[in-house]
């Protein structure tokens, strides 16, 4: 009798152990089971079971749809998003994020990225003559957070009017490009009071770049050489290093938000010829209208498919509908300091113009990429508000910049101007559209729609450039 139970009990044993659930599979066991009440069996209203199963679709872990813009001129792009996690232990939370997406012209996007997050754990006080005292956990601008990633980006069509200013519209060409960035970052807290952090990165870059033909301007080396368009030739590959500050505080009970980063890079190449150092400055100010407006720091814990809000949270935030509204001021700054008979190759430069590589719109009214050097300054204001408690909101946006082919020559003299209104969705942790029509600057309008290629609240991804 006691082998016959000893049997059972090792029987029972030997089922629980195959029939239990790794991590993975009981986040996909999850996510089935929301699913199916969010999209399947949806409960409440239409509007909100419409918004649930799309919050469902587009942010949840660990599958879902990814969704996004290319650089402009390659089109909106769809894919699949793996997101997942682990907890070694009480100090660390890894996250994963692997994702990839291709628009109609064939451009495509495909990346991995691992982010860990140091948990600094509240001491506990002991006051004399009561309890202890227990501080709040910690806050995001507390917790140092590690970046790893490689990515690649593989773009069709992108335009080239030649450098500086001045450069003539007559003088557009086409060009393809792709580009590979491997590396680490980190953001390493100081005084949480003032949002102070450090940061510092490595990447490597490996561009190629080719012709573009069937359009209607020339392919880039019918017009340019090496000498008109650095790095055509040479294309060389990058060691980029970065170092930098980042400030975060917030005045007048939370109605007065900054961020600033302050920023010093240096891109070192094997190629003779090319390496540079580029100092960079954002300084953004966001003056909310509303206690509940969202602030405009991205969450470093998470990466470009993750919109926590917080390190330990299960989900992204649900779609909301509170009013919402800010007022905001923005100084970017770049400057480039190459050494000797060196140059900065063209595809490394910032651009103002419709919208730069990375998506972001600056100057909207003029074509994409219009203006493009390796100095640039910019001046915006923008005006933004939900219409009602929708989740649908109003954008207005004033830019005056210029870009130079030496940090002598920027100045706040002859300035490019550009007013851009139009329509937003910021829909919880659901991507960002904005429809925007953009006019001024006497090279006629702009229409630009975009996907954020990152979710709300997302650490983002490596610049192109």
């Amino acid at each position: 009798m006691n082998r016959v139970a000893a049997f059972a009990l090792l029987c029972c044993a030997t089922a629980t152990g195959l029939s239990a659930e790794n991590g993975i599979e009981a986040d996909f066991r999850g996510e089935g089971t929301r699913f199916d009440a969010s999209c399947v069996h949806p409960m409440g209203s239409f509007l909100g079971a419409v918004g649930g199963c799309a919050s469902e679709l587009f942010t949840d872990h660990p599958l879902h749809i990814a969704v996004g813009s290319l650089a402009p001129q390659n089109g909106f792009g769809t894919g699949l998003a793996l997101v997942t996690h682990y907890t070694p232990n009480e100090d660390w939370r890894l996250f994963w994020d692997f994702d990839a997406i291709a628009t109609p012209n064939l451009s495509w996007r495909a990346g991995g990225y691992m982010t860990a997050v140091l948990i600094r754990h509240p001491k506990i006080v002991v006051i004399p003559g009561g309890g202890p005292k227990i501080p709040k956990g910690p806050s995001v601008q507390e917790m140092p957070a590690f970046h790893l990633y490689s990515q690649t980006t593989s773009l069709n069509q992108l335009s080239y009017f030649g450098l500086g200013p001045n450069s003539p519209r007559t003088e557009q060409s086409f060009f393809r490009m792709r580009e590979t960035i491997v590396g680490t970052n980190a953001v390493w807290p100081l005084f949480a009071p003032l949002g102070l952090s450090l940061f510092g990165e490595v990447n490597g870059r490996f561009t190629s770049l080719g012709g573009v033909s069937g359009q209607s301007s020339p392919s880039i080396q019918q017009i340019y050489t090496e000498a008109t368009a650095p790095g055509l030739v040479g294309r060389p590959a990058f060691a980029q290093f970065g170092e930098g500050v980042q400030l975060g505080p917030s005045f007048a009970n939370g109605y007065v938000r900054l961020q600033y980063s302050i920023g010093f890079q240096e891109w070192v190449s094997g190629t003779a010829g090319y390496s540079f150092r580029r100092f960079s400055t954002d300084l953004n100010h966001q003056i909310p209208l509303y206690k509940k407006t969202r602030s405009l720091k991205p969450q470093e814990f998470n990466g470009p498919d993750s919109c926590l809000e917080s390190a330990t949270a299960k989900a992204c935030p649900p779609i909301t509908r509170n009013l919402e509204g800010s007022v905001g001021f923005e100084f970017l700054y770049t400057a480039s300091f190459v050494p000797g008979a060196n140059t900065v190759p063209f595809y490394a430069d910032p651009t103002l113009g419709g919208s730069d590589i990375n998506g972001t719109p600056f100057l909207a009214s003029y074509q994409d990429y219009r203006f493009r050097g390796p100095d640039l300054l910019l001046l915006r204001g923008t005006f933004e508000h939900s219409i009602y408690k929708f989740p649908v909101g109003a954008k207005f946006m004033v830019d005056e910049g210029r870009v130079a082919l030496t940090h002598d020559d920027l100045g706040f003299n002859h300035l490019a101007h550009s007013y851009a209104a139009g329509l937003t969705f910021h829909a919880g942790g659901l991507p960002v559209l904005e429809l925007l029509f953009a006019w001024g600057g006497h090279q006629g309008v702009h229409t630009i729609a975009s996907v954020s290629n990152a979710l709300l609240g997302s650490g983002g991804r490596p610049s192109l450039f």
